[in-house]
C-alpha cells in the first residue's frame, strides 16, 4: 500500500509542478494531502498508534481549509480580470 501510495505522490507532484493552470495545481495539492492521509491511516494501522488517526483528521481539516481559501482566491483574481477586460472594452 506505501508503495502505491508513492507513487500517486510522485504523479500528483509532477502536476503540481507542471500544471498548466493555478486551478490544476491547487487540486492537486488537494490531493497530496488526500495522499498525505493515506500515508498516515496506513503507517497508523501497521503501528497501532491510534493518535495517527487524529493527525490525519487535522490535516484533513487544514488541506480542506487551504483548499477553499486558494478556491477563493482564483475566483477573486478571475473577477478583477473580468473587470479589467470591462474597462478596456469600453
Amino acid at each position: 500500500a506505501l508503495i502505491l501510495l508513492m507513487l500517486a505522490m510522485l504523479a500528483t507532484a509532477t502536476r503540481v509542478l507542471l500544471g498548466p493552470t493555478l486551478a490544476d495545481r491547487v487540486l492537486a495539492l488537494d490531493q497530496l494531502v488526500a495522499i498525505a492521509i493515506g500515508f498516515i491511516a496506513v503507517i497508523a494501522i501497521k503501528t497501532g498508534h491510534e493518535l495517527y488517526i487524529d493527525i490525519a483528521l487535522a490535516l484533513g481539516l487544514a488541506g480542506f481549509l487551504a483548499t477553499a481559501a486558494f478556491a477563493r482566491y482564483i475566483l477573486a483574481s478571475s473577477k478583477a480580470n473580468n473587470k479589467s477586460d470591462t474597462i478596456r472594452r469600453e
